[in-house]
């Protein structure tokens, strides 16, 4: 399974037979100036309607749409998602995000989408077990590095990418990743926007992956 970042939230996870899975597709302006997408899906996953993950009409190919709490399935691939919210008020701010759960080759992946508040017992309970983590850590939209951090010990993940921080393609008020690194171990920087996974290889303890954007 291979885990490319196109940018700010966005991924695209490729399985071994080749189903493609776009998560929280950006349009670009109002502070993103990422590339604009232009890859084919078979599933585009939406965390919430917002126009920086929203942007389903982007990915071509036709992709089936998962989008909110429940369980679904696509492709053959049972998506879970959990509800969340967007603030630490309940989603009185900016509303609700759905976090998912899913899995690609027997690598457990969870994307947290905008999550903006601490996870309940429930919430981790319902998560479950994860391999790979895709965490926001830039702060003021959504959680920032210390609660990123306290999130990932809480769900205890082999891999933990972050995602939805500063870059020079991002204008957002928020943090870089060196916030959320800063006194880490295992943190493994990529000089490159995709890594592949397998179940049989999957590092211990926690290694934190930070890939370049592709676009």
């Amino acid at each position: 399974m291979k885990v490319k970042w196109l940018g700010h939230a966005s991924f695209l996870i490729t399985s071994e037979e080749g189903t493609r899975i776009i998560t929280d597709p950006y349009a670009t302006g109002m502070g993103i100036s990422y590339g604009e997408i232009k890859e084919a899906a078979d599933i585009v996953m939406v965390s919430h309607e917002h126009g920086d993950h929203n942007n389903t009409a982007a990915v071509s190919g036709s992709p089936q749409l998962v989008k909110e709490a429940g369980v679904q399935e696509a492709k053959g691939i049972q998506f879970k998602g959990i509800a969340s919210f967007h603030d630490d008020a309940d989603g009185s701010q900016r509303g609700p995000n759905t976090i998912f759960c899913f899995t690609v080759d027997d690598v457990k992946l969870c994307h947290l989408g905008d999550l903006g508040h601490q996870l309940s017992e429930q919430q981790v309970a319902d998560i479950g077990d994860v391999d790979v983590l895709l965490i926001p850590v830039g702060g003021f939209f959504t959680i920032d590095a210390a609660v990123a951090t306290d999130t990932t010990e809480k769900l205890k993940p082999r891999v933990v990418i972050p995602m939805h921080y500063s870059t020079a393609k991002c204008a957002y008020p928020i943090s870089g990743v060196e916030d959320f690194l800063k006194g880490k171990a295992n943190v493994k920087r990529m000089d490159a926007s995709e890594v592949e996974f397998s179940k049989n290889k999957l590092p211990s303890p926690t290694e934190i992956v930070v890939l370049k954007h592709a676009l």
